[in-house]
């Protein structure tokens, strides 16, 4: 494979020639990263081996964006030929475009020393590119991981310090910037602990599309702000897969009637199609989770909360008014239409250019306007 030529072309795609990222972009082959990739079919997520079609997997390799490299708890390296895995995306070769991004956000300086979090290994790649690989530290709670990015590294020449380790935990040293590529809620105190006085923290809020950065302060605390663009992550985990928080709510929410049955005002939206209204929502509910199905014309979203609360509402048009059914201790469809009354009445939403006060204990007070929501 000509893997130079795809690489510069996806240089070319996510930075300018100027751009102190586009070396690294260009001379990393990312495909050695992701030999194998599982893809969303109908059946469910498909394995692709890219060494069966070289073509294909230069194409998806050097595209930005995401490749999924493990589903539940099976890695894609170790499937058979032909599986077709069920379940949640529990780790990725994330698009670099969303990389670099997150890395602009840490305004590194030639001399900082950064921890990052592992995944497949192609953004510590990328990072060790940047800054020398004795300068960068990778972590991951996925043993697996951390040895498959740690070979593929070590092939490329290049030996940044890796470790197994729960990035929600203790931090195995100091650091001038710690930016995380996977989402958390809520910010690990150990973070603040590990932070050198005026370090960087970049991260995503779990269950919004917020980016936060903060800058330490000599208290021990942080300051910053949501960042204007949005962006997602696979949130933290302490095991193999995810566990299922609303199995059950699941099994009465799809088809129940309820406890309360009325008709919204608005045309029917799925809160994750729209970063700010899910954010608030997220931000209001902690732990809420969205579904959806569409059946010819007709359009069905649900809400669910492990707590036992839950949402449905159907429309049979585009613009028709959903009739929504509820049940359980919080009304959600309720905590969504106070969030687009006030996007209605106002225009935009509080959530984007938010201002962050981090205490040590890690609690983030965001603030806009008479706004505010803790975290």
């Amino acid at each position: 494979m000509d893997w130079e030529t795809h690489a510069r072309r996806l240089a070319d795609e996510v930075v300018r020639p100027e751009s102190r990222w586009y070396g690294p972009l260009a001379t990393t082959p990312r495909h050695l990263f992701v030999p194998h990739w599982w893809h969303s079919g109908e059946r469910g997520w498909e394995l692709r081996d890219g060494q069966a079609d070289a073509e294909r997997w230069a194409e998806a390799a050097y595209a930005d964006r995401t490749l999924v490299t493990r589903v539940g708890a099976l890695h894609a390296d170790d499937a058979e030929p032909g599986t077709v895995a069920q379940g949640f995306p529990t780790s990725s070769s994330t698009l670099p475009g969303l990389v670099v991004a997150m890395y602009r956000h840490a305004m590194l300086t030639d001399d900082c020393r950064v921890l990052v979090t592992t995944g497949s290994g192609y953004g510590t790649a990328l990072m060790c590119r940047r800054l020398g690989d004795s300068r960068v530290t990778s972590v991951d709670v996925d043993p697996q991981l951390v040895k498959l990015a740690g070979d593929r590294l070590d092939g490329m020449g290049l030996h940044p310090r890796l470790e197994v380790a729960d990035i929600t935990g203790p931090l195995p040293g100091e650091y001038d910037r710690i930016i995380s590529t996977v989402s958390v809620r809520p910010l690990p105190a150990s973070w603040l602990e590990a932070l050198r006085p005026g370090g960087r923290l970049v991260t995503t809020i779990a269950g919004t599309g917020l980016v936060l950065t903060a800058d330490k302060g000599p208290g021990g605390g942080a300051v910053g702000r949501i960042e204007q663009a949005p962006a997602g992550f696979m949130r933290t985990r302490s095991g193999a897969d995810y566990e299922p928080m609303t199995a059950a709510v699941w099994a009465v929410a799809e088809r129940g009637d309820g406890e309360e049955v009325t008709t919204d005002r608005y045309p029917l939206l799925l809160p994750s199609d729209a970063w700010d209204v899910m954010s608030m929502l997220s931000l209001a509910v902690p732990g809420v989770e969205c579904r959806s199905q569409e059946d010819g014309e007709s359009r069905t979203v649900w809400l669910l909360h492990a707590d036992g609360s839950w949402a449905r509402a159907t429309a049979t048009s585009f613009l028709g008014s959903p009739t929504v059914h509820q049940s359980g201790p919080r009304r959600l469809w309720r905590e969504l239409e106070r969030i687009r009354n006030r996007l209605n009445r106002s225009g935009t939403l509080p959530v984007y250019g938010a201002r962050a006060t981090i205490a040590p204990d890690g609690t983030v007070v965001l603030s806009r306007g008479g706004w505010t929501a803790t975290v």
